[in-house]
């Protein structure tokens, strides 16, 4: 028998072989893809590379950025946009295997940057001077602008509320509440015949001598641009002259001057972080929901399962991997492939002890699934690695409260909202 036969014959048998290895590979990869996909671009350093977005940028996925002066430690949890859209769950076909969890990954650290002179002094600052004046001429106005301009009133923050402050020629009702921004909140407080100040709502036989107007400009949305600032200018405006007042507005220039560096700040330390527990099979959706509400977690009309605090605000999520909703109808009659842990950093006080009781949570239901703590590459997640991460959300932490915004207060539920 020839060698050419003999090598046509070995290619014959060892072929079929080939074929299965290339199809099982293929089909390996495919499904780590789709499930890359759902968890984030596991690619990238989640909290080393500065141009991938914070959850404030609107991405599912939205890694934090890394320090000004060093690099943060590197370390690779995911972090996730609390707020998505409930879409209906999409199991993964069950034909599909699921891999096997690789063995733990130890991140690779680097050591925590010495402290810094921060890049901008947030001393307390006086209230920017108001100075764009709309006043009409001869007649006299019931409050004097300027002495309403000093007015220190407990609903705004001169640090990122851009006020303005009408003043009216007579008392008036207000008789609907005004549109001022599509984008941004904002507020409107009342002065009163008795001089006493009150959130303005269209009450009858409420009259009011004139109006603050806040709008924050800053929130997850970003900070207001100068066009937002110049059009709110307008509308408020168009609404002095309605209500036949005079107005004056803060000065954009100086607002943006004290806005602009607490905005980088709050975009640096809004976090959200993402625990993946996940099933090499799948977990039934009555087991799930059994599992979770014997932790304490009540299912949300918006398709998240929530632990609240002892004054009903909510401290932990849970969501689907794929983030679709959670409804009653079916997590009674589909299976699932795991879940997602979320832990809203700016939303939550007291960060360390909080996240230790969120580690013990994670590991508790990983127990009585049998589900696996993974990162977004799959990859087993060490107890070293949950270490650093509680270090990063205690450093971030203590930023804000540097700046006078403690974490799960009022004041950061407005920011980081």
């Amino acid at each position: 028998m020839s060698t050419n036969t003999l090598l046509i014959i070995a290619l014959l048998v060892f072929a079929p072989v080939f074929g299965v290895l290339l199809y099982n590979t293929y089909q390996e990869k495919k499904y780590r893809d789709s499930i890359r996909a759902q968890f984030g671009h596991a690619d990238k350093d989640a909290l080393l590379e500065s141009r991938t977005h914070s959850v404030r940028d609107g991405q599912q996925q939205a890694p934090a950025p890394a320090d000004e002066a060093e690099p943060a430690p590197r370390l690779q949890p995911s972090f996730v946009q609390p707020d998505r859209p409930a879409e209906a769950a999409d199991e993964p076909p069950a034909a599909e295997p699921a891999p096997q969890p690789a063995q733990p990954a130890e991140p690779v650290l680097q050591a925590e940057p010495a402290a810094e002179a921060p890049a901008f002094n947030f001393q307390p600052v006086p209230t920017p001077a108001p100075s764009q004046t709309q006043e009409p001429a001869k007649r006299k106005l019931l409050l004097d602008l300027q002495d309403l301009a000093k007015q220190q009133l407990p609903w705004f923050d001169s640090r990122f509320d851009y006020l303005c402050y009408i003043s009216l020629k007579e008392p008036q009702e207000l008789h609907a509440m005004p549109r001022l921004s599509s984008r941004h909140r904002f507020r409107i407080a009342g002065c009163t015949m008795d001089d006493r100040f009150q959130i303005a709502e269209p009450i009858p036989s409420v009259y009011y001598q004139g109006f603050v107007i806040g709008l924050q400009a800053i929130s997850r949305n970003g900070l207001a641009s100068i066009a937002e600032l110049e059009q709110f200018g307008e509308q408020a405006n168009a609404f002095a002259e309605k209500m036949d007042g005079g107005l004056l507005l803060t000065d954009i220039d100086t607002f943006l001057s004290i806005a602009r560096p607490l905005d980088e700040l709050c975009a640096r330390v809004d976090q959200t972080i993402a625990i993946h527990l996940v099933s090499r099979n799948n977990v039934s959706g009555v087991e799930l929901r059994n599992a979770v509400e014997r932790q304490g977690f009540e299912l949300s009309h918006d398709g998240m399962f929530y632990l609240n605090d002892a004054k009903g605000e909510p401290l932990f999520a849970i969501s689907t991997l794929d983030n679709s909703a959670f409804t009653a109808t079916l997590l009674s009659s589909q299976n699932y492939r795991g879940i997602s842990m979320l832990f809203d950093a700016p939303h939550i006080p007291d960060g360390e002890k909080n996240f230790n009781r969120f580690m013990d949570i994670a590991v508790k239901l990983s127990s009585m699934l049998g589900l696996d703590l993974v990162n977004d590459k799959l990859e087993e997640l060490s107890t070293q690695w949950l270490k650093e991460i509680r270090s990063y959300v205690v450093a971030r932490q203590g930023e804000m409260k540097q700046v006078g915004i403690e974490p799960g207060s009022e004041l950061a539920k407005r920011l980081f909202s």
